[in-house]
């Protein structure tokens, strides 16, 4: 007999697609429809390790995709606009970010304060994903300054790691006065050379690098000989920064930078590229991972903890938010747009100042501080007092962060165009209505230059010169010509037409098309 079962994999199922954070507040927090912390048999450190991991494979997804769809060569092209960026710019992000973590929260170590500010430095490549495809980017951003937003926000990702283990290492060698460690400044130094930046940095590079390159050639080779069909072509990205992920955590170096610098080598041809270009494939699972994960962060988020904590009261916490939406990266935006060739003039200054969106790689480098808390900086087999602070702070301050990115950016692209749509559009019916009392005239659709469906410019017909209206005719302004109102695609444009006086007879008004005037 047929019975409904209600079990937690089902209900996660059924809610996959649904708009994502609010969908993880609205079933986790608001109805308890769904139990993160049943999913990780109610232990808090095993939900950790599931966000660590799911945060892991959306990111890995994202910039294997990034960097394919960069033209060939592009890294290699591109790198002095990518040196400032990711150098100058990271740099002063991490600083700015961290001062202003050090002067909101209260008795807060300038070193702790590095960690924080490291964790909220890189910009998501998911939220950034949202404003360089789709329509909005097509009829608004120029191809030039899509990609070298992609490209940095692919790159950033992975180079968050120096900046955040200098800290953490700092922490655990220094902090406390080294209690239960051993080695002091000198070894801090020491294992962020060569563990952070040897082992992790350099290796996922040359590692993303030779597999990117492997992979090309062995697709190559099965296409050539029709070993490959359509369906398993399209897909081969997907799977190549899945082989990734999962290889380089096996190693522990930087996966995510890996899988960026493996999509990049994989087009270096551009083959790939141009044969998927039209793909909806890739983008539809894209898609689907970075809903679903949204949804999980919602559900998982402390928010009780933003307004009871010992860290940082509420009415300091959102000063904060606001502050680092403000000045962690548009100061340093406007500082380097004139070395920069694909920013051009002060609005795509600060379009791309704004839109340094904090978003997964925020949540992912946090469970990699905590996860490094946990199992580093203990004494005699529990977390130390300082890291157990340090891992609080990381938790409230970077979700709280975090959350205010993704409403403040997820919002602003639609609430930009309503904003800019609706008083224009409000202003010509008034003026419409105005204009034209008699309500039987309507103003004929044509195309974007002022035909109408015929192909023909309207023309204004002889009339008085004090602005009102004959029989539904258009009125005359006092300078002889018309406001020609064309609605067309959400678009309103005035044309001015020129109008001359015909001669009158006594069957007829006949007059002649003016001049349009751009």
């Amino acid at each position: 007999m047929p019975t409904l079962d209600v079990s937690d994999f089902n209900i996660v199922c059924a809610v996959l697609g649904v708009i994502s954070l609010l969908a993880g507040v609205l079933f986790s927090h608001g109805t308890n429809f769904i139990k993160p912390l049943r999913y990780a048999n109610d232990s808090p450190e095993s939900l950790d390790t599931i966000t660590l991991y799911f945060t892991r494979l959306v990111l890995g997804v994202q910039l294997v995709l990034a960097g394919v769809q960069l033209p060939s060569k592009y890294l290699s092209k591109q790198w002095k606009p990518l040196s400032l960026l990711l150098g100058l710019g990271m740099t002063s992000m991490w600083l700015s970010s961290s001062l202003l973590v050090w002067a909101m929260v209260p008795s807060f170590s300038f070193v702790a304060s590095l960690a924080i500010g490291s964790c909220v430095t890189p910009t998501d490549p998911v939220l950034s994903n949202s404003i360089v495809k789709g329509k909005f980017a097509e009829n608004n951003i120029p191809t030039e300054l899509q990609r070298i937003i992609v490209a940095e926000s692919g790159a950033n990702d992975g180079l968050g790691y120096p900046f955040l283990f200098l800290a953490l290492y700092i922490i655990r060698y220094t902090g406390d006065n080294g209690l239960g460690q051993s080695g002091g400044a000198s070894k801090a130094m020491g294992e962020w050379f060569g563990e952070t930046w040897g082992y992790t940095i350099l290796l996922s590079v040359v590692y993303g690098a030779t597999v990117g390159w492997i992979a090309k050639e062995l697709l190559h080779w099965a296409e050539e000989r029709k070993f490959v069909d359509r369906e398993s072509f399209l897909v081969f990205a997907i799977t190549l920064a899945l082989f990734i992920i999962g290889t380089c955590g096996m190693v522990g170096s930087d996966d995510i930078l890996a899988c960026f610098i493996a999509g990049n080598i994989f087009t270096i041809d551009d083959w790939f590229r141009l044969e998927t270009l039209d793909d909806s494939l890739q983008p539809t699972i894209d898609m689907m991972l970075n809903v679903s994960v949204f949804m999980w962060l919602g559900a998982v988020c402390p928010w009780a903890s933003f307004v009871h904590n010992n860290v940082i009261p509420i009415y300091r916490l959102v000063p904060l938010g606001i502050m680092i939406l403000l000045f962690r990266r548009i100061p340093v935006i406007f500082a380097l747009h004139k070395f920069i060739p694909q920013i051009e003039g002060l609005r795509q200054t600060a379009f791309v100042g704004f839109f340094g969106p904090i978003g997964v790689s925020a949540i992912f480098y946090l469970q990699i501080s905590l996860q490094f808390c946990r199992e580093n900086i203990l004494v005699q087999g529990e977390v130390r007092e300082d890291a157990e602070k340090l891992s609080e702070a990381l938790r409230v301050v970077v979700w709280f962060l975090t959350i205010c990115s993704i409403v403040v950016h997820g919002i602003s692209v639609p609430v930009g165009k309503v904003g800019w749509w609706l008083p224009r559009t409000i202003s010509t019916a008034l003026s419409d209505r105005l204009e034209d009392p008699d309500p039987s005239f309507r103003v004929q659709a044509g195309d974007r230059n002022g035909r109408d469906n015929a192909g023909n410019l309207p023309f204004a017909h002889d009339g008085p010169r004090d602005g009102r209206s004959i029989g539904g005719r258009l009125p005359l302004s006092r300078e002889g010509s018309i406001p020609l109102r064309i609605i067309s695609n959400a678009e309103v444009r005035h044309r001015d037409i020129q109008t001359q006086r015909p001669r009158r007879d006594d069957s007829s008004v006949k007059s002649e098309p003016g001049h349009l005037q751009g």
